[in-house]
């Protein structure tokens, strides 16, 4: 119902001129609700704004001005509420007496949608200043009660002011629809005028003017496969800026799990500085570009691995390594591998980079009010195996070793071809992001997901940001600049040790370590008789080749220890020495690369590989059979025998005081398979002779036998077959036996 609207008249008059029938005085002032009134005209411009800068956001892209229409908005909607409520009250008592029409049923129909989008604009808005999120029930109810009200406004106001006109003069009509039309509409412009002052940071997206294009300027980025969308450089900023992932009372909780994981310190950790110092000063720095794209995105994008930089990583003060844009930014990604990703410029909310005050509010508010561009970081892609392989599989080709195309570390191939990958059946598939980015209890607005084949959208969990894998040495050797590094090493050790519970898969997992270790060796020997020791591995729930990674640096060992019955360690191999080098004749998986002169890489120095000499590793499911002859001599009386070096080539088996077994005549065979990520040789390389940072030693299995020394007849009846298999076994290329370790 509008200002002065007639009550339904009778129409059995006379002919001729219709007298004109008497109005029903309003309650009101005209004042107010008349047509001329204040209050009338306050309460249509405002619904005339909020109509318009409504479907600019709804319907405009993304925009400075539409996140100032969104501001603008909320603060004029909060502003008039009372108002626009006191007009509808006294509109509502003035011609509540009147008879049913279709304007009043308009009316009706109006204020009802009126109602529900104050109600829902107010809950929006206290959750966007208050709460992790804004409904998304909320923000549709909102959206469709607007339509449902200018369905009813739109004719309501029409057909009563058409009415009223044809009753006589309306004073103050046109006055009133054109002040409130120009209201609306200097407040839309308002919102352009302040994106015009502030719209944001204005990225500098353009390379160094002198800026090396080694490999021509279609291919800014290379020998790295990354690419942009648009083929150009990104401001480092765009990029960067993690922490105010964690500001908003959002994802704190993500933010605190990716701030000491491997994605963080991909870029900033002093192995990594010290590869790419190497690999600059002997090829030029645009050859780390290579790397960049991996471990460095931020400074690869912004043209920082240029021939003229001074410093290749963090020039611009981003320590970020694959900072939350980094990742979430790629568009698609390719099986390629060497980092064969496109990433797009992440568009930027107003003042997103600020961590506290106004700003920080203001900022806080838009990425919860006006949340559709923030979401499309989020991505389906991110939950293929196919995304991870952008990065986790990795070639040299002639562009970097001058020769020819070899294969590097190649976790996707591994896993796609193992007994992981169920193709097409996702109850039996285990893959990447359900092992590394288990699912954990979640305060997280990103918690829940309707599009896992075993999630609800209200689960309250999500996908934990530590990437935990294999990584102890980074979170020790940085621990003064990473934040929650004590947990971050303890779960890596646990990961190690097959100790992390994965609930969401524990029925298709396998359980205990992650590779399995069994002794076979006889259970007696005669004096000098020489010990047979099998020793089986078998990996047991590593998706991929055990170990996996650069194996040219990462060492994973067998560290055997033989006591005699007093408990005195009479053999040994797999020790490390003081300096932390491991015994010649060590049992390793580990691969050696050579160079296109047969030199071994030793040094990380992958950029001239052009082969492997000698590789050993575990495909999933697979086992591996290693045989040992631990040599025994003489019969030497215990007291009289001399205690063995440490690798010592022969066991004293010293002969029992009397034909029964004594305490003497035990022998103890603990053997465990330990892994380090980084051999000592490599570090003191990197960080000097003087270095004394040493890469943690993690035991991820144990397991032990004994052997009695019984007279040689007695032994020769009573053992069982010292090479009988404790399980079926596979021998790696290589063939079985110990391997002389290169320390």
């Amino acid at each position: 119902m509008t200002p002065f609207e007639q009550p339904n008249c009778p129409t059995d008059h006379p002919p001729g001129p219709r007298p004109a029938a008497p109005p029903v005085p309003p309650r009101s002032s005209p004042l107010l609700t008349g047509w001329g009134g204040w209050l009338v005209r306050l309460s249509l411009a405002a619904l005339l704004f909020e109509t318009f800068t409504g479907l600019a956001i709804t319907l405009a892209p993304f925009h400075a001005a539409v996140q100032w229409s969104v501001l603008l908005h909320t603060a004029v909607g909060a502003l008039t509420l009372l108002p626009v409520a006191w007009y509808c009250a006294r509109h509502l008592l003035d011609y509540a007496r009147y008879a049913a029409s279709h304007i009043t049923v308009l009316g009706w129909v109006a204020l009802a949608g009126l109602a529900v989008v104050s109600v829902s604009g107010v809950v929006l808005t206290v959750q966007a200043l208050f709460a992790v999120k804004t409904g998304p029930l909320w923000r549709q109810v909102h959206l469709i009660s607007t339509l449902g009200m200018l369905v009813g406004l739109v004719p309501h106001v029409v057909v009563a002011a058409q009415k009223q006109r044809r009753l006589g003069p309306v004073p103050g009509l046109r006055r009133t629809l054109a002040e409130a039309t120009g209201l609306a509409v200097a407040g839309s412009l308002a919102c352009v005028g302040l994106a015009a002052v502030y719209s944001g940071s204005r990225y500098v997206n353009q390379f160094p003017e002198d800026y090396s294009f080694l490999y021509g300027t279609n291919r800014p980025f290379a020998p790295s496969l990354a690419k942009t969308d648009t083929g150009g450089a990104f401001d480092a900023r765009s990029l960067a800026g993690s922490r105010s992932c964690g500001t908003a009372g959002c994802h704190e909780q993500i933010l605190e799990e990716w701030l000491p994981s491997a994605h963080r310190y991909a870029a900033m950790d002093v192995i990594f500085q010290g590869i790419q110092r190497v690999m600059a000063e002997q090829n030029g720095p645009e050859s780390t570009r290579y790397c960049g794209g991996c471990h460095d995105p931020i400074s690869l994008f912004s043209g920082t691995k240029n021939i003229f930089a001074e410093n290749l990583t963090g020039l611009h003060g981003y320590q970020e390594g694959v900072s939350c844009l980094a990742c979430h930014a790629i568009r698609e990604t390719d099986i390629k591998g060497n980092a064969n990703y496109t990433v797009t410029q992440p568009r930027e909310y107003l003042w997103q980079w600020q961590t506290n005050g106004l700003a920080r509010v203001a900022r806080d508010f838009l990425l919860r009010a006006y949340p559709a561009e923030h979401n499309k970081l989020a991505k389906r892609s991110f939950k293929k195996p196919e995304y991870c392989a952008a990065c986790h599989k990795q070639f040299i080709d002639a562009e970097v070793n001058r020769v020819g195309w070899v294969q590097l570390q190649n976790q996707y191939d591994n896993w796609a071809a193992s007994h992981w990958n169920k193709k097409g059946d996702p109850h039996k598939t285990v893959e990447c992001r359900e092992c590394h980015m288990p699912l954990v209890e979640s305060r997280d607005p990103a918690a829940g997901d309707a599009l896992d084949y075993n999630r609800t959208p209200r689960d309250g969990r999500h996908r934990s940001h530590r990437f935990i894998a294999a990584n102890t040495i980074i979170p020790w050797a940085q621990r003064d600049q990473l934040e929650g590094w004590q947990t971050q090493l303890e779960l890596t050790e646990k990961w190690l040790r097959g100790e992390l519970p994965i609930p969401e898969i524990a029925d298709k997992w396998a359980h205990g370590p992650i590779v399995k270790l069994a002794l076979s060796a006889p259970e007696t020997v005669a004096p000098g008789e020489n010990i047979p020791l099998r020793v089986v591995l078998a990996s047991n729930k590593v998706g991929h080749d055990f170990p996996t990674g650069p194996l040219d640096i990462i060492q994973s060992w067998l560290d055997i220890t033989v006591t005699d019955g007093a408990g005195k360690v009479v053999w040994t191999s797999g020790k490390r020495d003081e300096k932390n080098f491991l015994q010649p004749g060590t049992f390793l998986f580990k691969a050696e690369p050579v160079d296109q002169h047969g030199n071994l890489i030793d040094r990380h120095n992958l950029w001239e590989m052009v082969g492997v000499r000698f590789r050993r590793a575990l495909f999933p499911g697979y086992s591996d059979t290693v045989n040992f002859t631990i040599p025994c001599s003489g019969t030497l009386a215990e007291s009289d025998a001399p205690p063995p070096a440490p690798g010592a080539d022969t066991l004293e088996v010293p002969t029992p005081a009397v034909p029964a077994p004594t305490a003497a005549g035990e022998y103890r065979i603990a053997v465990a398979l330990q892994y380090r990520k980084v051999d000592q040789f490599l570090l003191n390389y990197l960080l000097g002779e003087t270095n004394t940072l040493t890469a943690p030693v993690t035991e991820l299995v144990r397991a032990e036998t004994r052997v009695q020394v019984r007279p040689r007849a007695e032994a020769r009846t009573a053992g069982r077959d010292p090479h009988a298999p404790a399980m079926a076994s596979h021998s790696a290329p290589g063939g079985p036996g110990g391997v002389v370790a290169r320390e």
